[in-house]
């Protein structure tokens, strides 16, 4: 990929929790884990700026980062997570009937959740605000979470809103990569530690 690149890095694994608000869910051991491995990745060494949305578990990823990179972090809420306070903690089965329902209805709020086409609304928008007034020289570097990454992949792409572009590890931790000269060839998702031993 040549120019100046976009990573668009969703949080790994969290720590579920039925006690606890979603936006304030951690990282895991393993998550925390699978970041540190991260810092491996040739691209790492490309960031020179960092931002993250200001839930829990994307906040924990992009410390990692920045405390590697030598480098601070702009939280911004427009990066959460698709808004699925209506419903809070929702055991692994109930939780995957209601996403294919938000990707498959995408003008509909399903069970009170943001609605699929406004949230890749305000993802896309707050990607390409930071892309816009971003004057760091390197990579930008964008911490945020799977469901709205899917949905700003295909706003980049022109594909219709569908479950099938969602990130493929459901522990999440995965990125895709966009040069900012041509956003409409972003780069398929590829896990944050791929190759880690």
């Amino acid at each position: 990929m040549t120019g100046r690149v976009v990573y668009f890095i969703s949080h790994p694994d969290v720590v579920v929790s039925a006690d606890v608000p979603v936006t304030q869910w951690p990282l895991s051991a393993t998550g925390m884990g699978r970041m540190r491995d991260a810092l491996a990745q040739p691209w790492v060494r490309t960031l020179s700026a960092l931002y993250s949305s200001t839930e829990t578990k994307a906040v924990d990823a992009v410390r990692i980062l920045a405390a590697h990179r030598g480098l601070p972090w702009t939280e911004i809420p427009a990066l959460g997570e698709i808004d699925r306070a209506a419903t809070g903690f929702l055991p692994p089965p109930e939780f995957e009937r209601v996403a294919d329902a938000f990707f498959a209805r995408p003008e509909s709020s399903v069970r009170g959740w943001e609605r699929a086409v406004d949230a890749q609304r305000r993802i896309a928008d707050a990607v390409a605000a930071i892309v816009r007034d971003d004057a760091s020289p390197g990579a930008i570097g964008i911490v945020s979470h799977g469901a709205v990454g899917a949905l700003l992949y295909c706003a980049l792409t022109g594909a219709p809103i569908d479950r099938r572009f969602d990130q493929p590890h459901r522990g999440g931790g995965c990125y895709l990569a966009f040069p900012v000269s041509s956003p409409g060839t972003c780069a398929w998702w590829r896990a944050v530690d791929e190759g880690a031993e």
